[in-house]
């Protein structure tokens, strides 16, 4: 079974640190898989998404970065002076004077006193490639887009509110209405990326009620980093209590051939703690996501430094659950 099959427009989120864009990438991977043509965006100029891929930074203008069996990765890094400029000249036809205008700074002094209108050019950039045909044929199955932090994203999401003040009618207000037409429809799903640590979680769970409240459609809840189970359950429960016997460790860890010292198997035996103390925390943070009814995707702790051979690791997971 496919990953959200229906969904056009997969908006990712989740608190900074958890491995948002790695996800985002990975999830991109994943639907390109399926036999996808998928475009990867990113609105926050970070170029997290070329580092990940090994590629120069990513500049308006759509460049393909992977390609997985029978699927294909874009991805584009929207740039909202770039997008008012696009706006202007498909709106206005002001294309060399919209270029002046740059070279004056109204553009940035546009989006940087009108943030509505900065989000309403980013999204709609998104919008715009969600819809894009060519000869009748939908260009991308779907797009995932890497978006701001969970703290931020009903604000960013809400474009309806934002452009508000600023326009009543008109073209902006076309466009905002537009992006809420997808954003509310079931084309869009928006998924959170969490740890299951106490804050990551808490914020998740404040991040689903706050987009149910604005009636946005919430997705799947993927879990990152999660910690393999190294012993049984009894085992586990013993080491959580910090009660092992050091004596029995080590004979049992030299019967097993593995020579130790007095030292060594204590520092095994507090490693041992810490670990069995970390799984009986991630079950108790589980359990609080469970309550959300949203699906859960757990992705492996992989090693620091994320290269496309442990993204596509991450996809694999992803598509083993889906």
């Amino acid at each position: 079974m496919a990953f959200f099959p229906n969904v056009r427009l997969h908006v990712v989120t989740g608190k900074g640190g958890t491995g948002k864009t790695t996800v985002a990438a990975a999830l991109a991977i994943a639907l390109a898989a399926e036999g996808r043509r998928v475009l990867l965006v990113e609105v926050e100029n970070r170029q997290g998404i070329a580092g990940l891929f090994n590629v120069a930074p990513l500049g308006y203008q759509e460049r393909r970065v992977a390609t997985v069996e029978r699927g294909e990765v874009f991805a584009l890094s929207v740039d909202p002076e770039e997008a008012l400029l696009e706006y202007l000249e498909l709106f206005y036809n002001l294309g060399r004077a919209g270029r002046l205008l740059r070279k004056l700074g109204a553009i940035d002094f546009a989006t940087t006193v009108a943030p509505g209108l900065r989000d309403v050019l980013l999204i709609g950039k998104v919008k715009e490639a969600v819809g894009r045909k060519r000869n009748g044929v939908v260009v991308y199955d779907a797009v995932v887009l890497d978006a701001p932090p969970t703290g931020r994203i009903v604000r960013f999401l809400n474009v309806s509110d934002e452009v508000a003040g600023l326009a009543k009618a008109g073209p902006i207000r076309h466009q905002a209405d537009g992006v809420m037409a997808l954003l509310h429809s079931p084309r869009t799903a928006v998924h959170l990326v969490t740890l299951l640590e106490d804050m990551p979680v808490q914020e998740t769970l404040d991040g689903i009620e706050a987009l149910r409240a604005a009636e946005m459609p919430v997705g799947a809840i993927l879990v990152n980093m999660v910690r393999e189970q190294h012993f049984e359950d009894a085992a586990l429960a013993l080491a959580a209590t910090g009660s092992l016997n050091l004596t029995s460790l080590r004979a049992g860890l030299n019967a097993a051939g593995v020579d130790v010292t007095a030292k060594a198997a204590a520092v095994l035996a507090t490693e041992a703690t810490e670990h069995a103390q970390r799984i009986a925390l991630q079950e108790t943070e589980r359990t609080d996501l469970e309550a959300t009814g949203l699906p859960l995707y757990d992705l492996p702790l992989v090693p620091e430094r994320v290269m496309l051979g442990t993204l596509r690791l991450l996809a694999d997971a992803i598509e083993e659950q889906s």
